[in-house]
């Protein structure tokens, strides 16, 4: 288990490096084509409630697709963070500069006292955030457990996509039993369907 903890640190240090290499211009350039492939994409196009997320500084930048999720008439649901539980609340997110708050993390998420509470089995399509991933799904995330314990409640149907740029594309993410995969993965240069 150590050996895995320490191969994900070292996963989530390579591609903290080759993201550092990357200019501003060209992180904002890859994500706006991540942003195109998204909302290109069928399962999304298809889908009436999106679970996005709010990015944190490992992941692809996701505000503007969030705002654009609005555009696309989407029904916008956010994860709230319970630090002390390492749990989410998914929660319906009507306007991103009123309805955010900062949460334990020090990332912006729904603020309870103005967004309601969304069933999970209400998700068509889930953007889950990830660190370091791998083409057949597996995935590093910050490393405290929340979409691990969160992905097996999803119901079959709903799909699990991550957004990742290439750089964040290694070989083989660390798994241990409890490491949940995502169905697909979209970067600049492609859709990876998982394996």
């Amino acid at each position: 288990m150590e050996e895995i903890q320490a191969a994900k640190a070292e996963a989530r240090e390579t591609v903290a490096k080759a993201r550092e290499a990357l200019s501003e211009a060209e992180i904002t350039g890859k994500t706006k084509t991540i942003e195109n492939r998204l909302f290109e994409f069928a399962n999304f196009l298809e889908s009436n409630i999106v679970m996005m997320y709010m990015a944190g500084p490992s992941h692809v930048a996701s505000r503007d697709m969030v705002k654009k999720c609005y555009e696309f008439n989407k029904i916008v649901v956010l994860p709230a963070f319970d630090a002390n539980h390492f749990k989410m609340t998914l929660m319906k997110v009507d306007n991103l500069d009123t309805d955010l708050v900062t949460g334990p993390r020090g990332i912006l998420e729904p603020n309870p006292r103005r967004c309601k509470v969304v069933p999970i089995d209400c998700i068509d399509i889930a953007i889950i955030p990830g660190v370091a991933l791998d083409e057949k799904g597996g995935r590093v995330g910050s490393g405290q457990g929340y979409y691990d314990r969160f992905i097996p409640k999803l119901p079959i149907t709903t799909r699990k996509v991550a957004l990742a740029l290439e750089a964040q594309i290694i070989p083989q993410a660390p798994m241990e039993s409890h490491d949940k995969h995502v169905d697909i993965i979209i970067t600049e240069n492609r859709v990876i369907y998982k394996i």
